[in-house]
């Protein structure tokens, strides 16, 4: 067993440089209003934004199109090599190779500081504080991310879980929950949840105010080799022990031809803002 072992200790962030294509190909779209309503928290115009952990820049287009010189802070070399091409025809965009616990960046410089289901590989005891230093008077600190809410069938997400509670929570020590992804909305703007997704409480606690959290439901749907493709984009997935791995997976398919061959159900993503005033 992978005593106190989550697969998300921050020295696996690198992991993202082995599946650039794949990350981009299936990891889920963000829904085009979360962006209307982050840029009309932080303003529209031409402002600056820093884009921490940017990935195949999945939350970068819309700030780029909406005016903002945006530079991403990215760790994974090859990330970044594939946002260099993606955004090759924008003069408003520039990405720097590094952590950004590291990273050598101008204080009180920037409009907008957001990150997409990148911050909580970040010491938010290092992050938040160094956010807040970043952002000029009146500046936006974004956290975007998503999370499974729920599937549309239970007696499919009760026999994955049973794959789960034998080839995944036998090696991690974190507790299993049955089902592993039936949730409330309730659940997220709870203090215990904003810790889990972000590795903090409250942004208020950092100095932020008009904090805010928006959630979005979004329907998805994925046949069995998908869903496999999607959970290999995981740290905690991939950095099973192959054994355990090769058996979550053959049993996850299993499953999801026995219901049918197709797994759909909805996410939930999180818009979570405050204001340096």
């Amino acid at each position: 067993m992978g005593a106190n072992v989550t697969g998300w200790e921050s020295e696996k962030r690198t992991h993202f440089d082995e599946i650039v294509e794949n990350y981009d190909k299936i990891r889920p779209k963000y829904p085009d209003k979360l962006f209307e309503d982050a840029i009309a928290f932080a303003g529209p115009g031409k402002k600056k934004a820093l884009e921490i952990g940017a990935g195949t820049g999945k939350a970068t287009t819309p700030f780029l199109n909406a005016g903002y010189a945006v530079t991403a802070v990215e760790i994974s070399g090859n990330m970044a090599e594939f946002l260099r091409e993606k955004f090759r025809a924008y003069d408003n965009f520039d990405v720097i190779v590094s952590a950004f616990e590291e990273a050598a960046l101008d204080e009180n410089s920037y409009d907008l500081v957001y990150a997409a289901s990148a911050f909580h590989w970040i010491d938010a005891k290092i992050g938040c504080p160094k956010v807040f230093r970043l952002l000029k008077s009146g500046g936006v600190f974004a956290l975007l991310r998503y999370n499974f809410l729920a599937t549309h069938d239970e007696a499919l997400d009760y026999d994955i879980h049973t794959v789960y509670q034998k080839h995944y929570f036998s090696y991690y020590t974190s507790k299993p929950t049955a089902p592993r992804y039936r949730r409330s909305h309730d659940e997220f703007g709870e203090p215990a949840e904003i810790f889990k997704n972000y590795g903090f409480e409250d942004m208020r606690n950092y100095g932020f105010d008009e904090v805010s959290l928006k959630l979005y439901d979004v329907a998805w749907s994925y046949g069995a080799n998908e869903y496999i493709a999607l959970l290999e984009t995981f740290s905690d997935h991939r950095h099973l022990p192959e054994e355990n791995r090769a058996a979550l997976y053959a049993g996850i398919k299993e499953k999801i031809q026995k219901h049918g061959g197709h797994l759909s159900g909805e996410d939930v993503f999180q818009l979570y803002m405050g204001k340096k005033t």
